[in-house]
């Protein structure tokens, strides 16, 4: 190689880092909450998390998503095995400009404008005190150590552990537990860490492709009549829905 193509190929390989967040890529819809390093889908608002290719970061957990003049936040908490799903709910929006409750729509991949942006503009679709990141105390550690051993991320500073053994939050105790890291490894909750006990008090919702159906996650059984979905209604307020009774399957 010469000196020349050697300059060439170094241009080009940082040209490409500095695009790599952000770009155009086929965005298709995704109606099941899940989430690969077990952020709790009963914190956060459901109806925008992105699921991509690549290991989930611990700093870079926030993606813009434009289409049309529509723009969406999304945490991107999961990791595809090569598609570039996201919320049935967001996708609608983006693609019709309305929610998959009130106009579902069916289709496949549509080619949208993304850009990695700062988890700030997430922050209103956690829904824990000081919006840090909830995740499972028993199912979450192999993540939680690898950005508590990465200097400065933002998941390291930004974490709250519940004793929550699910993302779909069927199983456990709504409780926080506290983490002695590096002494300790593991987390100390107050029930005991990794209760099997069914956990119905604040289920999942997820809106099913394409009927606009709302479901409790992990079952066949449809949501109340009023819970929102995602945990996030109209103009951004909060619901949290206390269902005695059920009996959900893993």
């Amino acid at each position: 190689m010469t000196h020349l193509s050697t300059i060439s190929w170094l241009l080009l390989s940082l040209a490409s880092l500095t695009l790599a967040g952000s770009g155009s890529v086929p965005v298709t819809p995704h109606d099941s909450y899940s989430s690969s390093v077990g952020v709790l889908g009963c914190k956060i608002n459901t109806n925008r998390v992105a699921y991509w290719p690549g290991s989930v970061d611990c700093s870079n957990i926030c993606v813009s998503l434009s289409y049309s003049g529509r723009t969406v936040h999304l945490l991107r908490i999961d990791q595809s095995g090569g598609a570039h799903d996201v919320s049935y709910d967001a996708w609608n929006y983006l693609y019709t400009g309305k929610s998959a409750t009130d106009a579902p729509t069916a289709g496949g991949a549509v080619q949208m404008d993304y850009e990695d942006v700062d988890v700030g503009k997430c922050k209103d679709l956690i829904h824990t005190k000081g919006g840090k990141l909830p995740l499972s105390a028993s199912n979450s550690m192999n993540f939680l150590a690898s950005c508590l051993g990465e200097e400065g991320s933002w998941v390291g500073s930004n974490y709250v552990l519940y004793n929550i053994a699910t993302p779909i939050c069927t199983y456990g105790v709504d409780e926080v537990c506290s983490l002695d890291y590096p002494a300790e490894n593991q987390a100390s909750c107050p029930s005991g860490i990794g209760s099997t006990a069914k956990l119905t008090s604040d289920p999942v919702v997820n809106i099913r492709y394409p009927t606009g159906e709302k479901v409790v996650a992990g079952s066949d059984v449809s949501a109340p009549t009023g819970t929102a979905a995602g945990r996030q209604v109209a103009r951004g307020l909060l619901v949290v829905t206390v269902v005695a009774g059920w009996s959900l399957m893993a």
